[in-house]
């Protein structure tokens, strides 16, 4: 069960992203004329983190979205649907894209991703003081055969205790979906081919991924009192908060964000990206992730190290 369930969310998150993007780059219709100062005053009162970057006649509003966002969470997306109209074209993060070869290359290698090596178990990898975290959160189970799961697949269970909720009206869809009906231009930055994911699962060896089940530990020991929290820090602008938070430490950390190889091309093309559209006239509305935006180093230091000013909240952990 655990390796269709694998198998299926690659699958459909990959079709999924295909078709959205197949939607999203159709034709402008012509905009009516764009206040920038109007359109940055209502972007900021979405209850989200938002900065604006200027650059001459070019305004680029970066929005810093979360995963786990669950439909009946008041964030007031109406404020951020009125900035997305106002917006000349969007940016959306990274898609994956999938053949059927790609699928069916996961199906048949899932045991290397569900099951550790014959003779081994996951004490020969987790160091002792993380395998004591994982026997507590495991107390009390008849079944013990999580100890012959990899860390990226123990990570997946886990996640389960955490409270994140797998279906909600997140940032992205809500702007995918006013930008849609408005036939407002967008693209995403950046596209990952299904072969690259496939090969970073089949072929990284299992210790690659203990930093991302040691965070879903943590995570899963804070459970859904953490998970609220960190909805919360990210609706009330407090970004570094929801960096510290477990949960979201895990989401960076594990596949495919944490894969070695994905990862820093994620955070270079998000760099290029802002960069090309401080180059353009008019404003640019831009979905990015949190982390992305506001971690050490992130796009929102380098913008500033550039001699810009990014206006929004404070998105740095004080000293």
């Amino acid at each position: 069960m655990k390796s269709l369930v694998v198998a299926l969310a690659f699958a459909a998150a990959m079709s999924g992203a295909a078709v959205a993007q197949t939607a999203e780059t159709a034709t402008a219709q012509a905009q009516e004329p764009v206040t920038v100062d109007e359109i940055v005053v209502v972007a900021r009162r979405a209850g989200l983190p938002i900065w604006t970057v200027e650059r001459g006649d070019s305004t680029v509003i970066l929005v810093g979205a979360v995963t786990g966002v669950p439909r009946d969470y008041e964030w007031r997306p109406e404020a951020l649907e009125a900035a997305t109209l106002r917006a000349q074209r969007v940016l959306y993060p990274i898609e994956g894209r999938a053949s059927p070869a790609d699928v069916f290359r996961l199906i048949w290698r899932i045991r290397t991703i569900t099951r550790l090596p014959e003779g081994r178990t996951i004490a020969d990898y987790a160091s002792p003081e993380l395998m004591a975290r994982l026997e507590a959160l495991h107390a009390g189970e008849r079944s013990q055969g999580w100890r012959s799961q990899p860390p990226m697949t123990q990570s997946l269970d886990l996640m389960d205790r955490t409270g994140l909720a797998r279906r909600g009206r997140a940032v992205l869809s809500v702007v995918k979906d006013k930008a849609r009906q408005a036939r407002i231009p967008g693209e995403a930055v950046g596209i990952v081919r299904g072969a690259e994911l496939v090969d970073g699962l089949i072929t990284a060896p299992p210790e690659t991924y203990l930093p991302c089940l040691d965070a879903t530990a943590r995570a899963a020991e804070a459970g859904p009192e953490g998970a609220a929290r960190r909805l919360d820090d990210w609706s009330h602008l407090r970004v570094a908060a929801v960096l510290a938070n477990p949960l979201d430490e895990a989401l960076n950390l594990c596949w495919p964000s944490g894969d070695p190889d994905i990862a820093p091309m994620l955070r270079q093309r998000w760099l290029e990206a802002t960069d090309q559209a401080l180059a353009q006239p008019g404003v640019t509305l831009a979905v990015a992730p949190l982390r992305v935006l506001a971690e050490p180093d992130g796009v929102l230091d380098r913008l500033e190290a550039s001699g810009l000013d990014p206006s929004g909240p404070e998105w740095k952990a004080a000293p």
